[in-house]
């Protein structure tokens, strides 16, 4: 199947999932992801602000801050179809619609609270579509891929996805990323393959 059709179709499945089943299933995959060594150790983390129905992130961020973690977040710079990494103290009152509506970071937490994406230890990306071997499809922009290929290629990738985003085999391209961990509602999966080849 081409790529877009199947990011097309597997959107459309998870945007059939209604608000309260969103929740539920974005706390359980919360849950697992929470109980992983890497979570554990992980001083830095980078954790996108969930959008429309993707996999749902502030709760997670919140806790995250209350372990006393630092938990930086993405900003789109559009024209220059790169992310940056920006710090979050108060996701309450230093996030704002951004690019695309996305919540970001305000521009004086910008201003103040740029981080080095080299000291990021782990990064939670969301997608279209997810496979077992790590495969990923983002939304069309290759914002991740980059922002993992040259400014934090060290970081643990992990995809947060609902089990729905799941299929056996994603359709990759040679910029495309592979993530090290996929965390749905049902299972964790350990990309173990990606990790030795990188």
């Amino acid at each position: 199947m081409m790529r877009n059709q199947l990011r097309k179709e597997r959107l459309a499945a998870r945007d059939q999932l209604n608000a309260a089943l969103r929740r539920d299933k974005s706390k359980q995959i919360q849950a697992r992801l929470l109980e992983l060594p890497i979570l554990r150790d992980a001083g830095h983390l980078f954790i996108y602000v969930h959008f429309r129905s993707e996999v749902e992130t502030l709760t997670l961020i919140e806790q995250c801050l209350a372990q006393g973690k630092i938990v930086s977040v993405p900003v789109t710079l559009r024209e220059e179809s790169r992310l940056l990494a920006v710090q979050l103290t108060d996701p309450a009152t230093e996030l704002e619609p951004g690019c695309f509506g996305i919540p970001e970071p305000t521009a004086e937490q910008i201003a103040r609270a740029l981080v080095d994406p080299t000291d990021i230890d782990a990064v939670l990306v969301p997608g279209s579509v997810f496979a077992p071997d790590g495969g990923r499809l983002g939304y069309g922009g290759g914002y991740y891929d980059r922002f993992l290929s040259r400014d934090a290629p060290r970081a643990c990738r992990i995809g947060l996805a609902y089990a729905v985003q799941m299929v056996a085999q994603v359709p990759m391209q040679v910029h495309d990323q592979y993530m090290d961990m996929i965390i749905t509602e049902q299972q964790v999966y350990q990309c173990t393959k990606q990790q030795e080849e990188r």
